[in-house]
């Protein structure tokens, strides 16, 4: 018996073994043997093994003032940083920022007096707290919150100081929903606010100017509230870098844009997220505009075997890669070309500084695959910059530009400059050699990966994910560069190279379309998915009416393509209407032959109302053709329909907002308070659905 009972443990064992690996996709055992490649595979390295007491991280590093951010692109991480970095260069402050979902947060009522936290928090979607704040948003908001040793008071959090700046986009319902709600909860708890909660307004474009108009008051208070002295500021660097000249670049250990050690290695498995991404090959791409002017794409990218999947309405995101044109001119200004493939290490001065990439690399991996290089330049960063300048009289220039918003807004906002581009025009080309490659990795956002409404139903190609996407290509008037989008242009350059387009861009943009060491050859695209809420009823006999002009009517692609192939599948499909708008029938009328062949399969339930803006003197938009259904709109409504609007969130969205109140009041005879109540209650129960951008 004793022996029977050794091997049934021996089989147990094995097969708890085997259970773990299955689960984890091998992850576990990636913990183990490296630590860093599993922070990058599976998310922040606050999840590995580290202590998520935040009090106690703040003991052991001596620090005196925690940076929380809540971020999904990247920009409220950016800003933490740089509170961070000024609180210790200004005040003196022990600094660190934290990623929202490396700790918890039942201890903050043991928060000590001596030290203050800052809550930099986006606020995503309508209204939602960003993926990394979820736990802390829904635990702070709790009706029955309960901290570890004052849970019976009512105001726990009397010895917690505190901090506040949200991001957020006034086209949006809940605006600034993420810091109001969050300094709700908190002021309810009795934690004591410094100065006031700061607001920025990405809707409005003022989200830089925002945030700089709030943190000098800000500075000033927790100056007095903590007895801080401010002195000059000087640029202590948060990353020390090594320069490696005797190791070769090529050498197997070095990253050359890889995202982890997997990828390194050859061995890229999953599971695949916003840490580790597929690289995915483009089964097909396609121009679908008949616009020698503009680019609109689409293509279908093969997750086949990845174990990724979608369901109709998700977003996919797309890794992209700075033009080698740009990181040529970054390079250059700096005086690094001949570096350019000079190996070097990237470590943090203290512990609770984390690398945003993986190293040892090379200062082109680093421009090419890691950092924002072409996004817009912040006034911070040029005063910050004025210190390195090549000699006194650029530096006093730099530093006027710096303090003067609007002097500011003429030389550099008004003109569209990237930070190369802009270093190249103060200086008149005069190298920048004094900057230390440091401040870049910490001023510079990583580079982030642009979502796209996947334009395909699960239903019908569940292993291949389509995208439409205009190429982006901004020209301002008296602006000496014209701003190429830098993902859509990238697609574009791989779309080309899979047609064998011998045609260059006119701007001259180059891409490393084979990827690092080539592991891209055939035409491939690093991707994950992200789910999304924006999606069909689950019974296919309710009606749903969809807004999507332009580009926005990619996920509606989707929803008709899954309704046309329930139908054929012998399901009930309801009443099925898209309002899709463009400038014309001829140049820019997307998948117009499908929407055809849609019509034929739902036997008559789908109506597609186009808008064509250039095709009379009066311009006319999907707006205008609402307000002409409106009977049939208000209607359908009441047969409980769903309605859907993609695209412009700052114009259009609002628009169709506000007309479908209207119409509500109209129809059935109500005020337009009512009308309005009467949406946000549609919003409420998902009736109301939005995938806007802005």
């Amino acid at each position: 018996m004793a022996q029977l009972d050794t091997l049934d443990m021996i089989v147990l064992v094995a097969l708890l073994l085997g259970t773990v690996a299955y689960f984890t996709k091998g992850t576990y055992w990636a913990v183990q043997k490296d630590p860093y490649a599993s922070a990058f595979t599976n998310g922040s390295a606050g999840k590995q093994g580290k202590s998520r007491n935040i009090l106690e991280k703040l003991d052991e590093t001596g620090k005196n003032c925690v940076v929380f951010y809540g971020s999904q692109t990247g920009t409220a991480e950016d800003y933490a940083s740089r509170l961070a970095k000024e609180g210790s260069s200004r005040f003196g402050l022990k600094t660190m920022t934290a990623d929202l979902e490396d700790y918890d947060y039942e201890n903050l009522d043991q928060f000590p007096e001596d030290k203050v936290a800052m809550f930099v928090l986006a606020t995503y979607g309508e209204g939602e707290p960003t993926d990394n704040a979820v736990e802390f948003y829904e635990f702070i908001n709790s009706d029955d919150v309960s901290f570890s040793e004052k849970s019976s008071d009512e105001t726990p959090l009397t010895t917690l100081q505190y901090v506040g700046f949200g991001l957020g986009n006034n086209t949006y319902e809940h605006y600034n929903s993420m810091i109001r709600n969050v300094s709700k909860s908190l002021d309810k708890l009795g934690a004591k606010r410094v100065g006031q909660a700061g607001e920025g307004d990405d809707g409005a474009g003022t989200m830089e100017e925002d945030f700089l108009a709030w943190k000098e008051p800000m500075w000033a208070a927790l100056a007095e509230a903590m007895s801080l002295e401010e002195r000059e500021a000087v640029y202590e660097p948060v990353f020390e870098l090594t320069e490696k000249p005797d190791m070769d670049h090529e050498d197997d250990t070095v990253y050359l844009g890889e995202p982890n050690k997997n990828h390194l290695e050859g061995q890229s498995k999953g599971p695949y997220n916003a840490h580790n991404p597929f690289i995915a090959p483009i089964a097909e791409s396609k121009e679908i505009f008949n616009d020698k002017a503009r680019n609109c794409l689409h293509m279908e990218i093969n997750v086949a075997g990845s174990n990724l999947s979608y369901t109709t309405g998700d977003h996919i995101a797309v890794w992209p890669t700075n033009a080698g044109k740009e990181a040529d001119r970054f390079l250059d200004i700096l005086n690094l070309t001949d570096k350019r493939n000079t190996v070097v290490a990237v470590k943090g001065m203290d512990a609770t500084a984390k690398v945003p990439f993986p190293s040892p690399t090379t200062y082109d991996a680093i421009v090419r695959y890691q950092l924002e290089i072409c996004a817009p330049v912040s006034r911070q960063f040029v005063s910050q910059l004025a210190q390195f300048s090549p000699n006194d009289a650029i530096k006093a220039e730099m530093t006027k530009i710096g303090n003067d918003k609007d002097e500011f807004s003429k030389q550099v906002a008004e003109k569209n400059y990237n930070i190369a581009q802009f270093l190249y025009y103060i200086s008149n080309g005069e190298k920048w050699d004094k900057i230390p490659f440091s401040i870049f990795i910490e001023a510079l956002h990583k580079i982030q990966p642009r979502y796209y409404s996947i334009s395909s139903s699960s239903l019908v190609q569940k292993d291949k994910i389509s995208i439409t996407a205009v190429v982006e290509s901004v020209e301002k008037p008296g602006a000496p560069h014209v701003v190429k989008g830098v993902t859509t242009n990238y697609l574009l350059a791989l779309k080309q190279k899979q047609h064998g387009d011998p045609s260059p861009d006119p701007h001259g943009l180059n891409y490393a379309i084979t990827g690092p060491r080539n592991k891209y050859d055939g035409i491939h695209v690093p991707v994950h998915v992200r789910h999304s809420n924006f999606k069909l009823p689950s019974d296919p006999s309710k009606p749903i009416i969809m807004v999507g002009p332009g580009t926005g009517v990619a996920p509606f692609r989707g929803f008709v393509q899954e309704r046309a192939q329930q139908a054929k599948m012998g399901e009930d499909v309801g009443k099925t209407m898209l309002f899709f708008g463009c400038r014309n029938s001829s140049d820019d009328f997307l998948y117009k032959e499908e929407w055809e062949q849609y019509k034929s399969d739902m036997s008559g339930q789908f109506e597609l109302v186009t808008a064509f803006s250039r095709e009379s003197a009066q311009k006319v938009y999907v707006q205008h053709r609402l307000k002409e259904r409106a009977e049939e709109i208000n209607e359908l409504l009441l047969q409980k329909a769903y309605f859907y609007v993609c695209g412009d969130a700052a114009n259009m969205a609002r628009e169709v907002n506000d007309i479908l109140a209207g119409i509500i009041s109209e129809k059935r005879g109500v005020s337009k308070q009512k009308g309005e109540e009467i949406v946000k209650g549609m919003r409420a129960g998902g009736q109301y659905q939005e995938d806007v951008w802005s």
